[in-house]
């Protein structure tokens, strides 16, 4: 590790509009949480930096719906998520948020200062405004009916239906989620950053710089600067955020994602009157724990926002992990498909640390992984309880046993060859374990840890202390073997506790509470030291460190995961309904025969189906016209696989306008029809026709 004199660890602001689950614990918080554990270890200068997001438009329309005031929300949920954390061991330094007022000064004046040095480029843009609410509206708060499959309650940013990305221009009819009215456009102002000048920097920095950073960071980053930047808006119009400090900025605030990550510096500002010298000061590290649907706001945005502003340090790395999916489906906060913290800890009082080990087990370090329910009792029954506990457990209960609850010596002309090795394995783990959490590799540190109580246990295993004490006879001949095995056995049991308090500091503080030692001795720098315990001292009592998961337990857990999400796709379904039932019912304006007769319809045959790449709902079908063959995707995934349509005739709308949906031109639309059910039917000719024939 490069020598820093400071080190400034962030880790991602959670959205305070609800709890925390799984996906955020294994994402950010646990691997930055062991980071710096380790650093302490090490007695090194560390910051823990940690807060909630509590601006913007999501929380706004919360607060609305449920008849409260944003503060009120984010209130509620600030405290959830601290306490979470705080029942997780998540051990932030200070853990903030952004309604604080030291974060509106800091957030404002630092708007301020990049206004001033010229910064910012002034745009006007029409916008759509809800008359009734009295407020401009973001893409995903205005609804309206899908221009390609004729779903009324497409969003303004995607169509949930078939999966087409959409603009709010792109809707017909939109109206307002809030008030279900039709919406206008109304002229405001806003401030862009001009990203596009930040590109030398950037790639000079980011792209020849730091070529060390994960694969997924970098290559996120380096296509994003590939492509090209543009410029970005920096305010939004709302009531609810940091006012944007200028004379003609009347409703205006900032941008959430400007104003988030100046979080950081707010809350270090709060913690310590010298937060400048790890904020300014080159011989900090700054190291941000993020989610990878954070990747491009850490590494591009902030960043050109610090070079902007000037006399700030830039990360030094961003070890951005994947997604954690739950029970093989992506975790889904709208399904509560998910595992809630908040649940967790009070479904299993004092097993924080067995979700810590299974979290950092399967964390998604280089791609999405997944949590089951019976991974984590096996791997808590098998590992934790079988391995880890189990060797713990035999050394102390075998020195009560047979050394009379006291430290025995180690008789140095009885040293062996087991010895040794048992030595030797202790050394080579503590400098594999540095490493690994050296270079972010916490799965592959955490598989380190495991394998000392692996090791401690085939040493016991080999040298069978106990049927060196059969008898009372063999026991007094045997006496100073014994006493080395177990002399070392506690050592290693004391070093367990050293390498184990990063990933699970409550059962590290268990060991130290038998071992009678105290927490000092878990400093880095007592590590492979083979005086940890003193001989002759007396030990307090074996404790269990983990009890067995029952199958009865992980049903529950597997059975409550469903019922959840059955009981939010109900709910789901029943505020949609009126609204749904409300367009639906609702007779289309009449047209005259000539606006019909501008539609082209015509017969076609699918002749290949392909599903689109990452997107669930979307085929690409290749279809016959009779006088070409037309590209079309489709939103219908989710009801036909790509074999069951291949040869099926379909209606056409051949004179549509050509459209991308993601990265693919689609050139025309195919009509369906949706039964009672919701599933979609193929609107077809009753027999056979000719493709390309005309539908009239």
């Amino acid at each position: 590790m490069a020598k820093f004199n400071r080190y400034l660890i962030t880790a991602a602001l959670p959205y305070a509009n609800g709890p925390v689950h799984i996906g955020h614990l294994a994402g950010c918080y646990l691997p930055a949480d062991i980071y710096v554990r380790y650093l302490r270890a090490k007695k090194e200068d560390v910051k823990f930096i940690g807060g909630t997001d509590e601006h913007g438009v999501p929380i706004l329309i919360k607060a609305m719906k449920e008849n409260v005031t944003p503060q009120d929300v984010v209130d509620k949920y600030h405290k959830i998520i601290s306490d979470s954390f705080a029942d997780m061991g998540i051990s932030f330094d200070i853990f903030s948020r952004t309604t604080n007022p030291v974060h509106h000064e800091t957030a404002a004046a630092f708007f301020k200062k990049m206004y001033d040095d010229g910064l910012f480029e002034e745009h006007e843009s029409e916008q759509y405004y809800d008359t009734v609410k009295d407020m401009f509206l973001a893409d995903r708060y205005i609804v309206g009916t899908c221009p390609n499959c004729g779903n009324p309650n497409a969003y303004g940013d995607q169509c949930e239906r078939c999966g087409s990305s959409l603009s709010p221009e792109e809707l017909i009819n939109p109206r307002s989620t809030l008030s279900d009215a039709p919406l206008v456009k109304k002229l405001t102002k806003h401030w862009y950053m001009p990203l596009q000048n930040y590109e030398p920097f950037l790639k000079e920095w980011l792209l020849d710089g730091h070529k060390e950073w994960k694969n997924n960071v970098y290559g996120q980053c380096k296509s994003w600067l590939d492509s090209g930047l543009q410029s970005r808006a920096m305010t939004r119009d709302s009531n609810w955020g940091i006012k944007v400090p200028l004379p003609d900025a009347e409703g205006k605030v900032l941008y959430v994602w400007f104003d988030a990550p100046i979080g950081y510096i707010s809350a270090t500002k709060e913690l310590t009157p010298d937060w400048a010298d790890y904020w300014c000061k080159d011989d900090t590290k700054l190291v941000h724990f993020i989610g990878k649907d954070n990747i491009v706001f850490h590494c591009i945005i902030f960043p050109a926002m610090l070079k902007a502003h000037g006399n700030f340090v830039l990360p030094e790395n961003v070890p951005a992990n994947e997604f954690l999916n739950l029970e093989g489906e992506k975790i889904s906060t709208s399904r509560n498909w998910a595992v809630w913290v908040d649940d967790y800890v009070k479904d299993f009082p004092d097993q924080q640390d067995v979700l810590r080990y299974v979290l950092c087990s399967t964390a998604p370090e280089t791609k999405d992984n997944d949590f089951s329910w019976k991974d984590f009792q096996t791997r808590n029954n098998s590992e934790l309880a079988g391995i880890f506990g189990n060797f713990v457990n035999r050394a102390m209960v075998m020195m009560h046993k047979l050394c009379g609850g006291k430290v025995p010596p180690f008789h140095t002309e009885l040293k062996n060859e087991r010895d040794e090795a048992l030595i030797a394995t202790l050394q080579e783990k503590k400098a594999k374990i540095e490493n690994s959490i050296e270079n972010y590799r916490f799965r592959e540190a955490l598989a380190e840890m495991i394998d000392v109580a692996r090791a401690g246990n085939k040493y016991l295993q080999e040298n069978e202390p106990w049927n060196l004490a059969k008898t009372p006879e063999l026991q007094a001949v045997n006496q100073k073997q014994i006493d080395n095995c177990l002399h070392l056995s506690l050592q290693l049991t004391a070093n367990l506790a050293i390498f184990a308090n990063p990933f699970m500091p409550f059962t590290a503080k268990k060991i130290c509470h038998m071992l009678k030692v105290v927490d000092r001795i878990l400093d880095w720098e007592n590590a492979g030291s083979l005086k940890l315990v003193s001989v002759g001292y007396s030990l307090r009592a074996p404790e269990l460190l983990f009890k067995k998961v029952e199958d009865e337990q992980v049903n529950s857990q597997i059975e409550q995961l469903h019922a959840r999400r059955i009981k939010a796709m109900e709910e789901q379904k029943a505020a949609a309904t009126p609204v749904a039932e409300k367009v639906e019912a609702e007779p289309k304006a009449t047209i005259e025969f000539d606006d019909f007769a501008k539609l082209d319809l015509r017969v076609g045959t699918i002749l290949e189906a392909e599903k689109v790449a990452k997107a669930d709902k979307l085929l690409k079908l290749l279809v016959d016209i009779g006088t070409e063959k037309r590209t079309v995707v489709s939103g219908i995934a989710l009801h036909f696989t790509p074999e069951e349509v291949i040869g099926k005739q379909v209606t056409l709308v051949a004179n549509l306008a050509p459209r991308k949906m993601r990265g693919i031109e689609s050139q025309g639309m195919i009509l369906m029809a949706e039964n009672a059910a919701g599933k979609l039917v193929f609107v077809n000719p009753d027999a056979a026709v000719d493709a390309g024939s005309e539908v009239r």
